[in-house]
């Protein structure tokens, strides 16, 4: 780099590169999409939350791999533990409770602690059952923080292995998860029957 170029640029060393990504430009335009047919479903008294459906529905429980649900759904501190359709990790897990708000605040003290109850109980199942080296425990508040459903509130536990993040991932932007979601909620139900004992 010449001297023409550091001086209107700065040298390399100041600060990250830009890297420019048009492409998420589409995957931002989905979201928003997302959010408009979510408030939408809300005005007409349809019910647009897979995890308030999943609380209404302890009959489809596994079908739905909840692995663990605490008291009524109808009831406001009732929650619920099931695993991550979409996975970043064999074993994530998804904690919820059953009554939908979109942030912390939203709730009520007792219901907070609640959800925290579950959380650690969360991460011990998850230490129980598939014994990882750590545990990512995350909650994405709100649709610009990540949350992919922005209406109801709900944490991640991601169990962790060094080197789980592998060539696949970086190079080919490709999750490699190597057990179905039925045989892990197998596995999570088995450890959770032992732990209630």
């Amino acid at each position: 780099m010449g001297n023409k170029d550091q001086k209107e640029h700065g040298p390399a060393s100041k600060g990250p590169e830009t890297l420019r990504a048009p492409w998420r430009s589409a995957y931002m335009d989905q979201l928003d999409e997302a959010a408009l047919r979510a408030s939408q479903s809300k005005e007409k008294g349809r019910e647009s939350c897979f995890l308030r459906a999943y609380a209404l529905s302890p009959e489809l429980d596994e079908q739905n791999h909840v692995i663990v649900r605490r008291g009524d759904p109808t009831q406001p501190d009732s929650g619920m533990i099931l695993l991550n359709r979409y996975p970043y990790a064999n074993g994530h897990l998804l904690v919820a409770l059953c009554q939908s708000r979109p942030t912390l605040a939203d709730y009520e003290s007792a219901q907070r602690a609640s959800l925290w109850s579950l959380i650690e109980l969360a991460s011990e199942l998850c230490h129980r059952t598939l014994h990882p080296q750590g545990v990512n425990i995350g909650i994405n508040q709100g649709a610009a923080a990540g949350a992919g459903v922005p209406e109801h509130l709900h944490a991640h536990v991601v169990p962790r292995w060094h080197g789980d993040v592998n060539f696949m991932t970086v190079v080919g932007n490709v999750r490699v998860i190597s057990k179905s979601l039925d045989e892990m909620a197998k596995r999570y139900r088995e450890v959770w029957e032992g732990m209630k004992v």
